[in-house]
């Protein structure tokens, strides 16, 4: 379905390894050598993201690991030459802060309906911009710790028909034991990532805060490596990075999969990202992806969809599609319609 005059179709879509889909000049490479993906090769994986992009019909696209910046390596100029490949109508780019993981957080966009640009914020000490540090007392010792992002979100301002949106995007880092050698360091490392994850939520929920508190309205969309019972630390802590991002009371957020999952800890689940286990030799899935909205936006919103090959009945019943998800990612889409009218 393509969006009417009065509507916004927004999406986030973590591509696992654009960025190897991609020379040092930001051309792309579409050829039969292997791409970053076990047994997948460049042109297989490009090809079903084209594919994928096609089918979103999005205004505003969300791309979570986006193609690096780095010396002749350009995020922009690789994802605009993917759109012009693919003929999408989302086919501006613009990225935030420049990181230095090879994963880089970009929108794509229609400038033909919207108008969407880079805007951080800084609100001090309490809420500042995502380039900078964050001190906050990760264990309670009255002693703030320094908090950084290896993955900054990205703060922007989209215009649309009339309307003002604030989006931020994020990567959260993951909270994997890197560099553990035995259980204890297995632990030791999962706690510390772990506050620092809620330290980074807590940032972000502060700046969403903010920009409520100014009047404005604020979509929280990416890849927060988190949900509710995704692992036994969350505990220890008593919350999720999910449910501080989304907040209570009159500025909570709202995110449908969320909200499910939070009221919902048995039975049926939804799914963003599905993963192989090799030491169990079997595929497990997990709630990763978000698009969350503001109080002002939530009776605008119509339709949230997880673009799942298996769970989603248009995407099952499409196999040209449904192999494409598969090829494209280790990730599936998530969408939103806005209905912006009046």
């Amino acid at each position: 379905m393509v969006m009417d005059k009065a509507g916004l179709r927004i999406a986030t879509y973590n591509v696992e390894w654009f960025n190897a889909l991609f020379d040092d000049e930001a051309r792309p490479l579409v050829d039969d050598g292997p791409s970053a993906r076990h047994r997948i090769t460049r042109r297989a994986q490009f090809e079903a993201l084209g594919r994928v992009f096609t089918a979103l019909k999005a205004d505003v696209v969300m791309v979570v690991e986006a193609p690096d910046t780095i010396r002749q390596r350009d995020t922009i100029r690789a994802l605009e030459r993917f759109a012009a490949r693919f003929e999408l109508r989302a086919r501006k780019a613009v990225m935030g802060f420049v990181n230095q993981t090879q994963q880089e957080l970009a929108l794509l966009y229609d400038p033909d309906r919207v108008t969407l640009r880079h805007d951080p914020r800084d609100g001090g000490a309490h809420a500042p911009r995502f380039d900078t540090t964050f001190r906050f007392d990760l264990d309670v010792d009255a002693a703030p710790e320094a908090i950084s992002f290896s993955k900054p979100p990205l703060e922007a301002v989209l215009e649309v028909g009339g309307h003002t949106l604030r989006l931020i995007g994020c990567h959260v880092k993951s909270k994997a034991p890197h560099g553990a050698t035995d259980p204890q360091s297995v632990m030791r490392i999962s706690i510390e990532n772990r506050r620092k994850q809620l330290a980074q939520c807590v940032w972000m929920r502060r700046r969403v805060d903010a920009h409520l508190e100014a009047g404005d309205d604020v979509i929280l969309l990416g890849d927060l490596n988190d949900g509710p019972g995704l692992d036994e630390y969350e505990k220890l802590f008593g919350r999720s990075g999910v449910e501080i991002v989304l907040g209570s009371g009159e500025g909570a957020l709202y995110d449908p999969h969320a909200r499910m999952a939070l009221t919902q800890r048995l039975g049926a689940s939804h799914a963003t990202a599905r993963f192989y286990n090799k030491a169990e030799g079997r595929y497990f899935q997990a709630l990763l992806d978000y698009i969350m909205v503001s109080p002002g936006l939530r009776r605008r919103a119509r339709t949230w969809r997880i673009w799942h090959p298996f769970d989603d009945p248009p995407c099952y019943n499409a196999p040209e599609l449904r192999d494409a998800l598969l090829t494209a990612s280790d990730h599936f889409p998530v969408t939103l319609d806005l209905e912006l009218g009046g």
